[in-house]
């Protein structure tokens, strides 16, 4: 139950603070906290304000946005793994590698680099990204 409710809440909130109007919200209240400044004489209770309110809000965004984030690349994973599964001749190997350390997946790339350039040596990296470049 709380796994859905924070699910949607992560969800919800990362679409509405990625949308426009968020950035203008957020400036718009500093400017009217900047405005209030003289009011308040720059105290520090002024200040204090301010950086507790973007303490507060900044720390709780954190892991809102990191869980929509993690759920996102969790769901990528699954359909890349899905396209791999259902492709004859695609290798199942690489089916999670997602978990392997990074040591580990730089060497999986660059062995399928090498790979690439053995059996063509115009698809190589460097070629390709040239080429893709070259097109736009």
């Amino acid at each position: 139950m709380l796994d859905k409710v924070f699910t949607k809440l992560a969800g919800r909130t990362a679409q509405v603070a990625g949308q426009p109007i968020a950035f203008v919200v957020a400036a718009g209240l500093i400017v009217v906290w900047l405005l209030s400044g003289p009011v308040f004489h720059f105290s520090d209770t002024w200040q204090l304000v301010v950086n507790t309110a973007t303490t507060i809000v900044t720390f709780i965004m954190v892991f809102l946005i990191q869980n929509s984030q993690n759920r996102d690349a969790a769901a990528m994973q699954a359909k890349l793994d899905e396209v791999i599964r259902a492709l004859v001749d695609a290798r199942n190997d690489f089916i999670g590698i997602e978990h392997r350390t990074d040591r580990e997946i730089e060497g999986i790339r660059s062995r399928l680099e090498r790979e690439c350039a053995v059996a063509d040596p115009d698809h190589s990296p460097a070629t390709t990204v040239s080429r893709l470049r070259d097109r736009y």
